[in-house]
């Protein structure tokens, strides 16, 4: 017990510099309220405008790999909520690149902290909070609307789920971090794995063709952020590739993400040699 109390006062003093990073972060954000409120209105209104998208498809559609809007929803809902906490947390590390042009990360190197949890908690972004409102809001209408047979291992899976696709979608941001060591200019690139990720983790995997089963069902694993989860909790046996089963290794995944996640991180870590100044 003592060794116990010893290490949590040892974590405690660790972490109390970026929790008032944290703290001055959030305060300077709510003293502007008007532009917040704004920025919120707004963030809001980008994901309910790519909701609306789906809702206009199943217009001219009864079905999409299987799914029925109530379906599609599920899936909407589980990969919109935890990308959009994701993004709150994780998504100014695409400002690397921009740290690394202007020589302002080599102050990083000036703290005794580690660098990639100085670059994490360098910014929160609130407005992200109406985001994943309009993705916990579909998560539960689609939880009332399908006709799930809930056991205590579908309650348990909804909230593997949910960890484990915040943990995979943090790990493709570390991805792009690393990667921007090495192609200061290629904001485009890891753009198109960390948000068109995101934006395939929405869909209905049984229409993609193989080589995107193959790139964003296992190389960026974004099928297991929300789509093998729902099949399921809907009680559907999933295409070819990408069987129901696979929705239990969720955690799996995120382990494999965040493995590959700080190889490049650490890879690029020692790639750099400062800004020059």
């Amino acid at each position: 017990m003592a060794s116990a109390r010893v290490l949590s006062a040892g974590l405690s003093r660790a972490a109390e510099p970026y929790r008032a990073v944290l703290a001055s972060r959030l305060r300077a954000q709510r003293s502007y309220r008007s532009n917040f409120v704004l920025d919120c209105a707004s963030s809001f209104l980008v994901s309910f405008v790519e909701l609306a998208e789906v809702w206009v498809l199943f217009h001219a559609v009864h079905s999409l790999g299987g799914f029925d809007f109530r379906e599609v929803l599920l899936v909407f809902g589980l990969a919109d909520f935890a990308f959009s906490l994701t993004d709150m947390v994780f998504g100014h590390c695409d400002n690397l690149a921009q740290f690394v042009r202007e020589g302002t990360l080599d102050t990083f190197y000036l703290r005794p902290q580690p660098l990639l949890l100085q670059l994490i908690t360098s910014d929160i972004s609130l407005r992200r909070l109406a985001r994943a409102a309009v993705g916990l809001l579909c998560i539960v209408i689609a939880l009332e609307l399908n006709d799930i047979a809930w056991t205590p291992a579908h309650v348990g899976l909804l909230v593997l789920t949910l960890v484990s696709s915040f943990a995979i979608f943090s790990a493709t941001f570390v991805w792009a971090a690393g990667i921007q060591f090495f192609v200061i200019n290629g904001a485009e690139l890891t753009n198109s794995f960390v948000y068109g990720g995101r934006y395939a983790a929405t869909q209905v995997a049984s229409v993609w063709s193989r080589p995107i089963k193959v790139a964003f069902g296992f190389v960026i694993p974004m099928a297991f952020t929300a789509y093998l989860p729902a099949l399921l909790l809907l009680g559907k046996t999933g295409p070819e590739w990408l069987p129901a089963w696979l929705g239990w290794c969720t955690p799996v995944a995120a382990l494999v993400a965040w493995a590959i996640g700080m190889l490049l991180w650490r890879t690029g870590v020692r790639h750099y040699q400062g800004g020059g100044g």
